[in-house]
């Protein structure tokens, strides 16, 4: 989610959008989750599309540290600002699961379905989020579809399709911040503990880096090409 990213905008703006971005699109998980509806997937792909073309042109609109790995993976992203970055983003998702219990008096967090396994769990996070983050890196930083108006629909549209099709075996997180900060509040609320974090960490990380190296297979251009 980088389609634009420009070094000469102002890194306070970046990390803000990336804040808010995150924490919005937390806010819409912990609301959809907690209402129960079945079009909770569509809310939240619908709420990321939004929030990817409010920010795209300031932060690159990444609200995932797994796409952020793989921006920087892929020459986008300086490395002085990824920590940043995630910084932000985590901040963002602690502030969007702590508006969910203001609002609701109940906290949430991403888990795997009472029937599925931990290998199956960590291997559909792993799956969607490389299936994300190769999304991501075609219609956002590759040359050949540069000035594209439907980045944003695309990106939305994946994370949509996966927690749709896949929620009900991971949770459906596929991103990093989602279950840090969701989990952190509800643990430190008495409501939860941190046995399933470690899925949405490693499962997330790993798909950033094998979407990155698929990448590279599809478009072989020099790292840190402009897009």
């Amino acid at each position: 989610m980088t389609r634009t990213i420009r070094s000469e905008s102002h890194p306070v703006k970046a990390y803000f959008t990336e804040f808010y971005g995150t924490f919005f699109l937390v806010l819409t998980i912990g609301l959809a989750v907690l209402a129960g509806t079945p079009f909770g997937p569509i809310a939240v792909g619908a709420g990321l599309t939004v929030m990817v073309y409010m920010g795209g042109h300031v932060s690159g609109a990444h609200y995932n540290p797994a796409v952020t790995l793989a921006m920087w993976m892929r020459g986008r992203l300086p490395t002085a600002k990824v920590l940043p970055y995630w910084t932000a983003q985590v901040l963002g998702s602690l502030v969007g699961a702590l508006t969910v219990y203001a609002l609701t008096g109940h906290t949430f967090a991403p888990a795997p379905a009472p029937g599925a396994t931990a290998v199956q769990a960590l291997l559909t996070e792993m799956l969607l989020s490389l299936t994300l983050v190769l999304v991501v890196l075609n219609v956002a930083a590759t040359a050949a579809t540069q000035g594209n108006s439907y980045y944003g629909l695309a990106i939305g549209l994946t994370v949509m399709t996966g927690a749709l099709a896949a929620g009900q075996i991971s949770g459906g997180a596929f991103n990093p911040a989602v279950g840090i900060g969701p989990t952190l509040i509800s643990a430190l609320l008495g409501h939860g503990g941190f046995s399933h974090l470690w899925l949405y960490l490693v499962g997330p990380l790993a798909g950033g880096v094998l979407g990155s190296l698929a990448y590279r297979v599809q478009n072989p251009e020099p790292a840190g090409s402009t897009p």
